[in-house]
C-alpha cells in the first residue's frame, strides 16, 4: 500500500474544523486553547500542504470556499475515523491508558492543582492524575521532552518551542515574622536595601527566584536556598529571615498574623502562571480539559499593595 502524499497532520485538520465551526480564528483559539497567531499558522499550513485555499477572510469572520467546504467534510470523516482508532486503542488497553501527567512549578502544584484535578476527576472518574511539583525550568524540559501531557509554569518567559496559555496570575510579596524590624518599622523598605539583603529563596530556576532577579536586578546572594515552598515558609518562621514568596503560598500566614508583608518603594511582583504544551500541537481530552477549567477558575485575589 502506498501511503497517501496529501493528509495533513490530525491536528492541523482538527484547527480547521474548529475554525469552519466557531466561524472564526479567534472562536477556534478559544475551543483549541491555542493563539490566534497559531490557529492562522496551523490554517495556512494545510492550506499550503494540499495547493487549496479553504477560507476567505473578511473583517466579519472567516468563510469557508467551494473547495474548503469539500476538504471540511473529508477532514471531518478523517478526524471521526481517528477518534473511533483511538477508542478502540483504549479500549484493548483498559485503564493502562486512563491517565493524566502533569508537571507543575511548585506554587501551581501545591496551592492550584489540587483544586483543579479534583474539579477534573467529576468530568473524567477513571483518569488517574499524576503530578509531578518541580521548578518551572525542570517543567519546561519535562514538555519538550514529551514526559508529560502538560505543565505549568511561573515566570517572565515561555520557551519558543512551546505553546502558553495564561491561566492564572498572582504576586511575589516580600515576607518575614512579625517581630522582625522591617516589619516593627512601619514604612517601606527601599530597593536597594531588599537587594543588598540576602533572603531565604527559591533555587535557581524556580519561577519564584526568576522574576524576584528580573523585577530587582542584581541582588546579593541568598541567605539559604530551597527547593520548595514549604520550606522556604518554615524557614522564614523559624527564624529572622526575610523571604520572596507568592501570594498564593502565604495566604493562611498573612491572615492568621504568623508572617507580615513588607512593602518595598516602587517594586511590584506580578505574574503570569502558564500552562505550556508543544508548539504545533493541540492539546486533548484530559489535558485539554484540565487547562480549560484552570483558565476558568481564578485564583484566591490578592492586595497589589499590602501593609507592613
Amino acid at each position: 500500500m502506498v501511503l497517501p502524499a496529501r493528509v495533513p497532520d490530525l491536528s492541523a485538520l482538527d484547527v480547521v474544523v474548529s475554525v469552519a465551526r466557531g466561524g472564526s480564528m479567534s472562536a477556534a483559539g478559544r475551543e483549541q486553547n491555542l493563539s490566534q497567531q497559531a490557529i492562522s499558522a496551523r490554517v495556512h499550513s494545510v492550506e499550503r500542504e494540499l495547493g487549496i485555499v479553504l477560507f476567505r477572510r473578511s473583517p466579519s469572520g472567516t468563510e469557508l470556499t467551494a473547495e474548503g467546504v469539500a476538504v471540511l467534510e473529508w477532514a471531518s470523516g478523517l478526524l471521526d475515523a481517528a477518534e473511533r482508532f483511538s477508542a478502540g486503542v483504549d479500549s484493548l488497553l483498559g485503564s493502562k491508558r486512563a491517565s493524566l501527567a502533569v508537571a507543575a512549578s511548585m506554587t501551581v502544584a501545591e496551592y492550584l492543582i489540587p483544586r483543579w484535578a479534583l474539579t477534573l476527576r467529576r468530568t473524567h472518574p477513571d483518569t488517574r492524575i499524576r503530578v509531578q511539583p518541580m521548578n518551572s525550568a525542570d517543567v519546561t524540559k519535562e514538555v519538550l521532552s514529551g514526559s508529560v501531557d502538560v505543565g505549568f509554569i511561573e515566570g517572565p518567559e515561555t520557551d519558543s518551542h512551546l505553546e502558553a496559555l495564561t491561566v492564572a496570575r498572582d504576586e511575589l510579596v516580600v515576607v518575614t515574622r512579625p517581630d522582625h524590624p522591617w516589619a516593627r518599622r512601619g514604612t517601606p523598605i527601599s530597593t536597594a536595601e531588599l537587594r543588598t539583603t540576602p533572603l531565604v529563596q527559591r533555587e535557581p530556576g524556580s519561577g519564584t527566584r526568576v522574576t524576584f532577579e528580573s523585577a530587582l536586578g542584581e541582588v546579593t546572594d541568598p541567605l539559604l536556598e530551597l527547593n520548595s515552598v514549604a520550606a522556604v515558609k518554615a524557614a522564614v518562621l523559624s527564624s529572622d529571615s526575610p523571604a520572596v514568596l507568592s501570594s498564593l503560598s502565604v495566604a493562611q500566614e498573612l491572615g492568621d498574623g504568623r508572617l507580615t508583608r513588607i512593602r518595598v518603594e516602587d517594586v511590584s511582583m506580578p505574574r503570569d502562571l502558564r500552562a505550556i504544551w508543544p508548539r504545533g500541537t493541540a492539546l486533548r481530552g484530559p489535558a485539554r480539559d484540565l487547562v480549560s477549567l484552570a483558565a476558568q477558575d481564578p485564583p484566591p485575589s490578592f492586595e497589589p499593595e499590602g501593609q507592613a
